[in-house]
Protein backbone atom coordinates (compact mmCIF):
# COMPACT_ATOMS: atom_id res chain seq x y z
CA UNK A 1 0.00 0.00 0.00
CA UNK A 2 1.34 3.39 -0.91
CA UNK A 3 1.51 5.90 1.26
CA UNK A 4 -0.58 8.61 -0.78
CA UNK A 5 -3.45 6.00 -0.83
CA UNK A 6 -2.63 4.98 2.55
CA UNK A 7 -3.16 8.73 4.38
CA UNK A 8 -6.96 8.70 2.79
CA UNK A 9 -7.49 6.24 5.39
CA UNK A 10 -10.30 7.38 7.44
CA UNK A 11 -8.81 6.41 11.03
CA UNK A 12 -7.27 9.76 12.48
CA UNK A 13 -4.37 7.16 13.74
CA UNK A 14 -3.40 5.52 10.59
CA UNK A 15 -3.79 8.98 8.41
CA UNK A 16 -2.02 10.90 11.38
CA UNK A 17 0.67 8.72 10.98
CA UNK A 18 1.38 8.39 7.40
CA UNK A 19 1.47 12.21 7.46
CA UNK A 20 3.88 12.78 9.78
CA UNK A 21 6.21 10.27 8.65
CA UNK A 22 6.20 12.47 5.36
CA UNK A 23 6.69 15.35 6.41
CA UNK A 24 9.80 13.88 8.51
CA UNK A 25 11.18 12.57 5.40
CA UNK A 26 10.76 15.60 3.53
CA UNK A 27 12.69 17.19 6.31
CA UNK A 28 15.22 15.04 5.92
CA UNK A 29 15.29 14.97 2.13
CA UNK A 30 16.00 19.23 3.08
CA UNK A 31 18.28 18.79 5.09
CA UNK A 32 20.75 15.75 3.44
CA UNK A 33 20.44 18.47 0.35
CA UNK A 34 21.77 21.30 2.68
CA UNK A 35 25.52 20.19 2.33
CA UNK A 36 25.14 18.95 6.24
CA UNK A 37 27.85 16.74 7.07
CA UNK A 38 28.47 13.12 6.83
CA UNK A 39 27.75 12.57 10.43
CA UNK A 40 25.25 14.66 10.66
CA UNK A 41 23.59 13.03 7.54
CA UNK A 42 24.26 9.50 8.89
CA UNK A 43 22.30 10.40 12.39
CA UNK A 44 19.55 11.96 10.56
CA UNK A 45 19.12 8.68 8.40
CA UNK A 46 19.20 6.70 11.41
CA UNK A 47 16.42 8.45 13.40
CA UNK A 48 14.75 8.09 10.11
CA UNK A 49 14.63 4.06 10.51
CA UNK A 50 13.72 4.41 13.50
CA UNK A 51 10.89 6.75 13.12
CA UNK A 52 9.66 4.19 9.88
CA UNK A 53 10.46 1.36 12.44
CA UNK A 54 7.56 2.64 15.04
CA UNK A 55 5.48 3.90 12.04
CA UNK A 56 5.43 0.11 10.27
CA UNK A 57 4.86 -1.63 13.67
CA UNK A 58 1.81 0.53 14.62
CA UNK A 59 0.32 -0.03 11.03
CA UNK A 60 0.34 -3.07 11.35
CA UNK A 61 -0.91 -3.36 14.82
CA UNK A 62 -3.63 -0.81 13.46
CA UNK A 63 -4.20 -2.99 10.41
CA UNK A 64 -4.75 -6.55 12.10
CA UNK A 65 -6.66 -5.40 15.11
CA UNK A 66 -9.52 -3.72 12.64
CA UNK A 67 -9.27 -0.06 13.54
CA UNK A 68 -7.34 0.97 10.18
CA UNK A 69 -9.51 1.40 7.13
CA UNK A 70 -8.60 0.13 3.83
CA UNK A 71 -10.02 2.39 0.78
CA UNK A 72 -12.10 -0.35 -1.68
CA UNK A 73 -9.01 -0.50 -4.19
CA UNK A 74 -6.54 -1.85 -1.44
CA UNK A 75 -9.35 -4.57 -0.03
CA UNK A 76 -7.67 -7.38 -0.79
CA UNK A 77 -4.72 -6.81 1.84
CA UNK A 78 -6.88 -8.49 4.21
CA UNK A 79 -9.11 -11.74 4.34
CA UNK A 80 -9.18 -13.87 1.50
CA UNK A 81 -9.39 -13.78 -1.87
CA UNK A 82 -11.87 -16.86 -3.85
CA UNK A 83 -10.62 -17.58 -7.02
CA UNK A 84 -14.00 -18.19 -8.17
CA UNK A 85 -17.55 -16.36 -8.38
CA UNK A 86 -19.87 -16.56 -5.89
CA UNK A 87 -23.29 -17.90 -6.53
CA UNK A 88 -26.12 -15.21 -8.21
CA UNK A 89 -27.91 -14.02 -5.57
CA UNK A 90 -31.75 -16.08 -4.78
CA UNK A 91 -34.85 -15.14 -5.48
CA UNK A 92 -36.69 -14.23 -2.17
CA UNK A 93 -39.82 -12.21 -0.66
CA UNK A 94 -38.43 -9.50 1.89
CA UNK A 95 -40.59 -11.16 5.38
CA UNK A 96 -42.87 -8.28 7.01
CA UNK A 97 -40.98 -5.82 9.61
CA UNK A 98 -41.21 -6.84 13.29
CA UNK A 99 -41.55 -3.06 14.12
CA UNK A 100 -40.72 0.00 14.34
CA UNK A 101 -36.92 1.24 14.28
CA UNK A 102 -36.11 -1.28 11.95
CA UNK A 103 -33.95 -1.37 8.95
CA UNK A 104 -33.51 -4.41 6.43
CA UNK A 105 -30.18 -5.56 5.73
CA UNK A 106 -30.22 -7.62 2.70
CA UNK A 107 -28.67 -11.00 2.56
CA UNK A 108 -25.87 -12.07 1.08
CA UNK A 109 -22.99 -15.14 0.06
CA UNK A 110 -20.06 -15.47 2.74
CA UNK A 111 -17.18 -17.84 2.26
CA UNK A 112 -16.44 -20.48 5.04
CA UNK A 113 -12.65 -21.17 4.53
CA UNK A 114 -13.03 -24.09 6.57
CA UNK A 115 -15.46 -25.89 4.58
CA UNK A 116 -14.32 -24.16 1.44
CA UNK A 117 -17.83 -22.91 0.10
CA UNK A 118 -20.20 -20.08 -0.55
CA UNK A 119 -22.74 -19.70 2.41
CA UNK A 120 -25.94 -17.71 2.08
CA UNK A 121 -26.21 -15.60 5.34
CA UNK A 122 -30.17 -14.36 5.03
CA UNK A 123 -31.25 -10.92 4.66
CA UNK A 124 -32.73 -9.61 8.08
CA UNK A 125 -34.02 -6.38 10.09
CA UNK A 126 -32.10 -4.76 12.05
CA UNK A 127 -32.13 -2.08 15.03
CA UNK A 128 -29.44 0.65 14.18
CA UNK A 129 -26.46 1.22 16.41
CA UNK A 130 -27.62 4.83 16.09
CA UNK A 131 -30.12 7.17 14.83
CA UNK A 132 -29.93 8.64 11.70
CA UNK A 133 -27.83 5.94 10.74
CA UNK A 134 -28.20 4.01 7.44
CA UNK A 135 -26.68 0.54 6.57
CA UNK A 136 -23.69 0.41 3.49
CA UNK A 137 -24.38 -3.51 2.63
CA UNK A 138 -20.91 -5.59 2.36
CA UNK A 139 -20.06 -7.40 -1.44
CA UNK A 140 -17.70 -9.28 -3.53
CA UNK A 141 -15.29 -7.12 -5.24
CA UNK A 142 -12.30 -8.95 -8.13
CA UNK A 143 -9.03 -7.28 -7.15
CA UNK A 144 -5.84 -8.99 -5.87
CA UNK A 145 -6.49 -12.37 -8.71
CA UNK A 146 -9.51 -13.23 -7.03
CA UNK A 147 -12.60 -12.45 -5.20
CA UNK A 148 -12.46 -10.39 -2.20
CA UNK A 149 -15.37 -9.48 0.49
CA UNK A 150 -15.52 -5.73 1.19
CA UNK A 151 -17.00 -5.12 4.54
CA UNK A 152 -20.14 -3.37 5.45
CA UNK A 153 -20.92 -0.70 7.67
CA UNK A 154 -23.22 1.60 9.58
CA UNK A 155 -23.18 5.71 8.99
CA UNK A 156 -25.05 8.79 7.78
CA UNK A 157 -24.73 8.14 4.50
CA UNK A 158 -25.04 4.90 2.23
CA UNK A 159 -21.82 4.36 0.45
CA UNK A 160 -20.61 2.59 -2.50
CA UNK A 161 -21.71 -1.25 -2.35
CA UNK A 162 -20.14 -2.46 -5.76
CA UNK A 163 -23.47 -1.33 -7.34
CA UNK A 164 -25.42 -5.47 -6.40
CA UNK A 165 -28.91 -5.28 -7.39
CA UNK A 166 -30.06 -6.51 -3.76
CA UNK A 167 -33.07 -5.40 -3.78
CA UNK A 168 -35.71 -4.16 -1.36
CA UNK A 169 -34.73 -0.48 -1.47
CA UNK A 170 -30.71 -1.57 -2.13
CA UNK A 171 -30.87 -1.02 -6.49
CA UNK A 172 -27.24 -0.70 -6.74
CA UNK A 173 -26.58 2.58 -5.65
CA UNK A 174 -27.74 4.80 -2.44
CA UNK A 175 -31.13 3.02 -0.32
CA UNK A 176 -34.83 3.37 -0.97
CA UNK A 177 -36.36 1.83 1.29
CA UNK A 178 -36.57 4.42 3.99
CA UNK A 179 -35.15 7.44 5.41
CA UNK A 180 -34.88 9.27 8.57
CA UNK A 181 -36.82 12.67 9.29
CA UNK A 182 -36.51 14.42 12.82
CA UNK A 183 -34.96 11.38 14.55
CA UNK A 184 -37.77 8.55 13.32
CA UNK A 185 -37.18 6.47 10.31
CA UNK A 186 -39.63 6.26 7.61
CA UNK A 187 -40.69 3.15 5.49
CA UNK A 188 -41.24 3.39 1.97
CA UNK A 189 -44.62 1.10 1.25
CA UNK A 190 -43.08 0.91 -2.26
CA UNK A 191 -39.94 -0.91 -1.29
CA UNK A 192 -41.05 -2.29 2.26
CA UNK A 193 -42.65 -4.74 3.64
CA UNK A 194 -44.68 -3.37 6.81
CA UNK A 195 -47.61 -3.37 8.78
CA UNK A 196 -49.36 0.02 8.20
CA UNK A 197 -51.65 -0.97 11.45
CA UNK A 198 -48.95 -1.01 13.43
CA UNK A 199 -46.40 1.17 11.99
CA UNK A 200 -47.45 4.46 10.93
CA UNK A 201 -44.45 6.50 9.81
CA UNK A 202 -44.62 5.46 6.11
CA UNK A 203 -44.66 7.20 2.74
CA UNK A 204 -45.41 5.76 -0.88
CA UNK A 205 -42.84 6.43 -3.47
CA UNK A 206 -42.36 4.59 -6.55
CA UNK A 207 -38.94 3.13 -7.63
CA UNK A 208 -38.45 1.80 -11.07
CA UNK A 209 -35.52 -0.50 -11.61
CA UNK A 210 -34.34 -3.68 -13.23
CA UNK A 211 -35.03 -6.61 -11.10
CA UNK A 212 -33.45 -8.99 -13.69
CA UNK A 213 -30.06 -8.63 -12.94
CA UNK A 214 -28.79 -11.01 -9.99
CA UNK A 215 -25.19 -10.92 -10.53
CA UNK A 216 -23.42 -10.87 -6.55
CA UNK A 217 -20.01 -9.37 -7.17
CA UNK A 218 -18.02 -6.37 -8.74
CA UNK A 219 -15.64 -6.77 -11.51
CA UNK A 220 -14.21 -9.70 -12.91
CA UNK A 221 -15.73 -11.64 -15.74
CA UNK A 222 -19.61 -10.92 -16.06
CA UNK A 223 -19.53 -9.39 -13.05
CA UNK A 224 -21.00 -5.43 -12.56
CA UNK A 225 -18.65 -3.02 -13.76
CA UNK A 226 -20.03 -0.05 -11.24
CA UNK A 227 -17.37 2.45 -9.55
CA UNK A 228 -17.79 4.71 -6.24
CA UNK A 229 -18.77 7.98 -6.93
CA UNK A 230 -16.81 10.61 -5.02
CA UNK A 231 -19.62 11.22 -2.72
CA UNK A 232 -19.64 7.16 -1.83
CA UNK A 233 -15.67 7.65 -1.54
CA UNK A 234 -16.66 10.05 0.99
CA UNK A 235 -19.24 8.18 3.15
CA UNK A 236 -16.58 5.34 3.30
CA UNK A 237 -14.27 7.78 4.65
CA UNK A 238 -17.03 10.02 6.84
CA UNK A 239 -17.78 8.53 10.40
CA UNK A 240 -19.22 4.72 10.87
CA UNK A 241 -19.40 1.64 12.31
CA UNK A 242 -18.78 -2.59 11.59
CA UNK A 243 -21.92 -4.70 11.57
CA UNK A 244 -23.23 -4.65 15.27
CA UNK A 245 -23.62 -7.96 17.24
CA UNK A 246 -26.71 -9.15 16.05
CA UNK A 247 -25.46 -9.11 12.85
CA UNK A 248 -22.45 -10.75 13.49
CA UNK A 249 -24.19 -13.58 15.15
CA UNK A 250 -26.72 -14.06 12.56
CA UNK A 251 -23.81 -14.98 10.08
CA UNK A 252 -22.09 -16.82 12.43
CA UNK A 253 -25.52 -19.11 12.95
CA UNK A 254 -25.31 -19.02 8.83
CA UNK A 255 -22.21 -20.10 8.64
CA UNK A 256 -22.67 -23.40 11.27
CA UNK A 257 -25.90 -24.43 9.09
CA UNK A 258 -24.57 -26.69 5.98
CA UNK A 259 -28.02 -26.17 4.64
CA UNK A 260 -27.27 -22.77 3.63
CA UNK A 261 -24.10 -23.74 1.39
CA UNK A 262 -24.71 -23.48 -2.41
CA UNK A 263 -23.11 -26.77 -2.65
CA UNK A 264 -26.08 -27.91 -0.74
CA UNK A 265 -28.61 -25.73 -2.15
CA UNK A 266 -26.96 -24.96 -5.32
CA UNK A 267 -27.92 -21.37 -4.84
CA UNK A 268 -31.46 -21.67 -3.62
CA UNK A 269 -30.85 -21.52 0.36
CA UNK A 270 -33.64 -22.79 2.39
CA UNK A 271 -33.72 -20.01 4.85
CA UNK A 272 -32.94 -16.75 2.44
CA UNK A 273 -34.32 -14.03 4.44
CA UNK A 274 -35.86 -13.83 8.45
CA UNK A 275 -38.12 -11.53 10.14
CA UNK A 276 -35.50 -11.11 13.15
CA UNK A 277 -31.92 -11.79 13.18
CA UNK A 278 -31.10 -15.39 13.89
CA UNK A 279 -34.75 -16.52 13.20
CA UNK A 280 -33.74 -19.80 10.96
CA UNK A 281 -36.95 -21.33 12.62
CA UNK A 282 -41.17 -21.10 12.27
CA UNK A 283 -42.86 -17.98 10.55
CA UNK A 284 -40.41 -15.55 10.42
CA UNK A 285 -38.01 -17.37 7.97
CA UNK A 286 -38.32 -17.04 4.42
CA UNK A 287 -37.00 -19.47 1.84
CA UNK A 288 -35.35 -18.66 -1.40
CA UNK A 289 -38.09 -18.53 -4.41
CA UNK A 290 -35.63 -19.41 -6.98
CA UNK A 291 -31.91 -19.43 -7.69
CA UNK A 292 -30.83 -16.51 -8.96
CA UNK A 293 -28.94 -17.96 -11.87
CA UNK A 294 -26.86 -21.06 -12.41
CA UNK A 295 -24.04 -21.73 -10.49
CA UNK A 296 -20.66 -23.88 -11.57
CA UNK A 297 -18.11 -23.85 -9.42
CA UNK A 298 -15.07 -26.13 -9.69
CA UNK A 299 -15.25 -29.67 -9.35
CA UNK A 300 -12.60 -29.07 -6.49
CA UNK A 301 -13.18 -26.25 -4.47
CA UNK A 302 -10.64 -26.66 -1.85
CA UNK A 303 -7.03 -24.47 -2.75
CA UNK A 304 -9.14 -21.69 -4.56
CA UNK A 305 -8.71 -19.00 -1.81
CA UNK A 306 -6.12 -18.05 -0.91
CA UNK A 307 -5.30 -16.03 2.40
CA UNK A 308 -4.56 -12.36 1.86
CA UNK A 309 -4.25 -11.28 5.52
CA UNK A 310 -5.01 -12.60 9.65
CA UNK A 311 -8.44 -12.01 9.42
CA UNK A 312 -9.61 -15.13 8.58
CA UNK A 313 -12.99 -16.32 6.61
CA UNK A 314 -14.92 -13.62 7.31
CA UNK A 315 -12.94 -10.36 7.31
CA UNK A 316 -13.54 -7.24 9.12
CA UNK A 317 -16.21 -9.01 11.95
CA UNK A 318 -15.85 -6.51 14.88
CA UNK A 319 -15.58 -7.41 18.54
CA UNK A 320 -18.75 -7.65 20.69
CA UNK A 321 -17.26 -7.19 23.98
CA UNK A 322 -13.60 -5.60 25.43
CA UNK A 323 -13.07 -9.46 26.34
CA UNK A 324 -13.08 -10.53 22.82
CA UNK A 325 -10.47 -8.20 22.26
CA UNK A 326 -6.93 -10.07 21.07
CA UNK A 327 -4.49 -9.08 23.84
CA UNK A 328 -2.66 -5.23 23.72
CA UNK A 329 0.17 -5.31 21.98
CA UNK A 330 3.39 -3.59 23.59
CA UNK A 331 5.23 -1.50 20.91
CA UNK A 332 9.13 -1.86 19.77
CA UNK A 333 11.15 -0.49 22.69
CA UNK A 334 12.45 2.60 22.05
CA UNK A 335 16.38 2.86 20.51
CA UNK A 336 17.15 6.31 19.71
CA UNK A 337 21.10 5.73 20.73
CA UNK A 338 20.45 7.69 24.01
CA UNK A 339 20.36 5.36 26.83
CA UNK A 340 18.78 7.96 29.18
CA UNK A 341 16.27 8.65 26.85
CA UNK A 342 15.17 5.05 25.82
CA UNK A 343 14.68 4.32 29.36
CA UNK A 344 12.42 7.55 29.87
CA UNK A 345 10.58 6.56 26.88
CA UNK A 346 10.25 2.62 27.88
CA UNK A 347 8.58 4.32 31.54
CA UNK A 348 5.87 6.19 29.42
CA UNK A 349 5.41 3.18 27.58
CA UNK A 350 4.69 1.12 30.42
CA UNK A 351 3.09 3.23 32.15
CA UNK A 352 0.38 3.39 28.97
CA UNK A 353 0.49 -0.06 28.72
CA UNK A 354 -0.68 -0.39 32.72
CA UNK A 355 -3.35 2.58 32.35
CA UNK A 356 -4.83 1.03 29.48
CA UNK A 357 -4.83 -2.78 30.51
CA UNK A 358 -6.58 -0.74 33.72
CA UNK A 359 -9.50 0.40 31.26
CA UNK A 360 -10.10 -2.70 29.60
CA UNK A 361 -10.72 -4.46 32.71
CA UNK A 362 -13.22 -2.39 34.27
CA UNK A 363 -14.97 -1.62 30.98
CA UNK A 364 -15.00 -5.71 30.45
CA UNK A 365 -16.19 -5.64 34.18
CA UNK A 366 -18.86 -3.70 32.97
CA UNK A 367 -20.09 -4.96 29.97
CA UNK A 368 -19.93 -8.61 31.57
CA UNK A 369 -22.91 -7.01 34.73
CA UNK A 370 -24.83 -5.43 32.10
CA UNK A 371 -25.17 -8.49 29.79
CA UNK A 372 -26.38 -10.48 33.10
CA UNK A 373 -29.02 -7.63 33.79
CA UNK A 374 -30.34 -8.26 30.07
CA UNK A 375 -29.89 -12.32 30.10
CA UNK A 376 -32.94 -11.80 32.94
CA UNK A 377 -34.71 -9.45 30.61
CA UNK A 378 -37.60 -10.67 28.11
CA UNK A 379 -37.33 -7.84 25.41
CA UNK A 380 -35.46 -9.15 22.96
CA UNK A 381 -35.45 -5.80 21.52
CA UNK A 382 -33.54 -3.68 24.66
CA UNK A 383 -31.34 -7.32 24.86
CA UNK A 384 -30.18 -6.40 21.51
CA UNK A 385 -29.51 -2.77 21.91
CA UNK A 386 -27.49 -3.49 25.07
CA UNK A 387 -24.92 -5.85 22.18
CA UNK A 388 -25.08 -3.28 20.08
CA UNK A 389 -24.05 -0.24 22.64
CA UNK A 390 -21.22 -2.68 23.69
CA UNK A 391 -19.94 -3.42 20.37
CA UNK A 392 -19.80 0.66 19.94
CA UNK A 393 -18.12 0.89 23.16
CA UNK A 394 -15.42 -1.54 22.42
CA UNK A 395 -14.30 -0.26 18.96
CA UNK A 396 -14.50 3.25 20.30
CA UNK A 397 -11.95 1.96 22.80
CA UNK A 398 -10.05 -0.05 21.01
CA UNK A 399 -9.42 3.08 18.45
CA UNK A 400 -8.97 5.17 21.53
CA UNK A 401 -6.11 2.70 22.74
CA UNK A 402 -4.02 3.23 19.45
CA UNK A 403 -4.51 7.26 18.96
CA UNK A 404 -2.94 6.97 22.78
CA UNK A 405 0.04 4.31 21.22
CA UNK A 406 0.50 6.59 17.72
CA UNK A 407 0.71 9.89 19.92
CA UNK A 408 3.14 8.24 22.04
CA UNK A 409 5.44 7.21 19.34
CA UNK A 410 5.30 10.59 17.44
CA UNK A 411 6.74 12.40 20.62
CA UNK A 412 9.37 9.24 20.85
CA UNK A 413 10.39 9.88 17.03
CA UNK A 414 10.08 13.35 16.76
CA UNK A 415 13.92 15.10 16.56
CA UNK A 416 14.93 16.94 19.30
CA UNK A 417 14.32 21.08 18.92
CA UNK A 418 16.88 22.77 17.31
CA UNK A 419 16.76 20.27 14.49
CA UNK A 420 19.49 17.77 15.43
CA UNK A 421 18.74 14.31 16.30
CA UNK A 422 19.39 12.81 19.39
CA UNK A 423 22.84 10.78 19.97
Amino acid sequence: MSTETSAKCAHPAASKAIRVFQSRLSIHETRSRDGSTGQTRDDWARGITMQMRFIRALFFTLLFAGVLCVPASSFAAIGIAVSFAPPPLPIYEQPLCPGDGYIWTPGFWAWGDDFDDYYWVPGTWIYPPEVGFLWTPGYWGWGEGGFVFNVGYWGPVVGFYGGINYGFGYFGTGFEGGRWENGHFFYNRAVSNVNVTNIHNVYNTTVNVNTENHVSYNGGAGGITARPTAEQEAAAHDRHVGPVAAQTQHEQQAHSDPQQRASENHGKPAVAATAKPGEFRGEGAVAARDAGGSYNPPANRGGNAARVGNNGGRPGTPANHVRDLPPAQRMPAPNTGNAKQDKKYQQQQDKLYAQQDKERQKVAKQQEKEDQKAAKQKNDAARQQVEQRHQQQTQELQQRHQQQQMDLQQRMAAPRPGGRPTR
